[in-house]
């Protein structure tokens, strides 16, 4: 039984790698910032960094999806109660994954859990639990993100026909000033220098011009290192919220220590973004709207804040709903919206906890 159960939340961690290891980096190389080999690298290793310190971070988490509190201590107990609900899952995340549509692990975790813990006997369900701590902030999240992300797209738009030619900041030296001084009908020359070097916002032939040109930086290039690094962080608040979820399967299991799951956990989810993250990343980059940088900046640092905010309060957010919000919202904004896509998302976030509870509740 501990080896099913062990073999059962690899293959969740696999599904969830495949499923979300990428989803940082979809702004990144759906507007061509990266190639597609040295995003998947870099969403990799910072989701494995996020993963190891989660058993710092966000250990209320692991509490949460052991499943006391939805279904009676005595049920959750059980070790076939959390690998009926470890199986359920996995199923409904690979298959989601071979479809190439981006869902929900938590979503399936607490289908599997709802599902298992109505087929064991004396299974009854804490369905206030269930809305309060579950099922309000993953409806909430890709909503809010949404919203702040068209906000965001229009304050990018506002900025653009303020400024539309500024694509270069450059720092110029203090320039003397030359004034006369009377001494006796004697007029002495001096030369007084203002405090301070000059910023100057312009566009890159105008910051060329400048006299006493002391630095020089392209706007689209600094642009291109901060979408990079919001994108890291994204992938890294992924790590810190998903991998103690899929912990909780092990320990809850008692099949081994906290940190040997939460390593263990980390690898597999690692493996399976390397090996199987392509289809759900040609959706998220390329089918749900075109983004530039900087929409693509606003966004990804909109899931990032989201992301990181809940698991320090203990919520259970989808990030792949976040992500997804703030992408749509953006580019709902920008009028660039694939409706048709975000409509096919949306039905497969609607069936993913029912699939995964009628799974769970038939294995059982």
């Amino acid at each position: 039984m501990e080896i099913i159960l062990i073999g059962i939340a690899l293959f969740l961690a696999f599904g969830n790698g495949a499923n979300d290891n990428f989803k940082g980096f979809a702004t990144v190389w759906g507007s061509g910032v990266l190639d597609y080999r040295r995003a998947l690298v870099l969403a990799t290793l910072a989701t494995v960094a996020g993963s190891l310190l989660s058993l710092v971070l966000a250990q209320s988490l692991v509490a949460q999806f052991t499943g006391r509190g939805l279904v009676p201590d005595a049920v959750a107990a059980a070790p076939t109660f959390i690998l009926h609900a470890g199986a359920g899952a996995a199923l409904t995340v690979f298959a989601a994954t071979r479809a190439g549509l981006p869902v929900s692990t938590t979503h399936a975790l607490i289908g599997g859990l709802l599902g298992a813990g109505l087929a064991e006997p004396g299974g009854e369900m804490g369905y206030g639990a269930l809305a309060n701590l579950f099922l309000l902030p993953l409806l909430a999240s890709p909503l809010l993100a949404a919203g702040v992300g068209m906000l965001a797209s229009r304050a990018l738009s506002a900025g653009r026909v303020r400024r539309p030619d500024a694509d270069c900041a450059c720092v110029i030296a203090p320039a003397p000033a030359l004034g006369a001084q009377g001494d006796g009908g004697l007029a002495l020359a001096s030369v007084a220098v203002s405090p301070a070097p000059t910023f100057v916002l312009a566009d890159d032939a105008h910051c060329r011009r400048q006299p006493g040109l002391i630095a020089r930086l392209a706007l689209p290039d600094l642009a291109d290192r901060a979408h990079v690094l919001s994108a890291a962080a994204i992938c890294f608040a992924r790590g810190v919220n998903d991998t103690p979820k899929l912990a909780a399967l092990l320990l809850a299991g008692q099949v081994m220590a906290a940190p040997t799951a939460v390593i263990l956990i980390a690898a597999v989810m690692a493996a399976g973004g390397l090996i199987y993250a392509r289809r759900v990343a040609e959706t998220m980059s390329r089918r749900v709207t075109r983004l530039d940088h900087g929409q693509g900046l606003a966004a990804n640092l909109i899931t990032t804040v989201l992301v990181l905010l809940a698991s320090k309060f203990g919520l259970p957010v989808s990030t792949t709903h976040v992500s997804v919000g703030s992408i749509a919202g953006v580019g709902a904004a920008a009028g660039t919206l694939d409706r048709t896509t975000v409509r096919n998302i949306a039905l497969a976030w609607a069936v993913t906890l029912p699939m995964a509870a009628a799974l769970a509740w038939l294995i059982a």
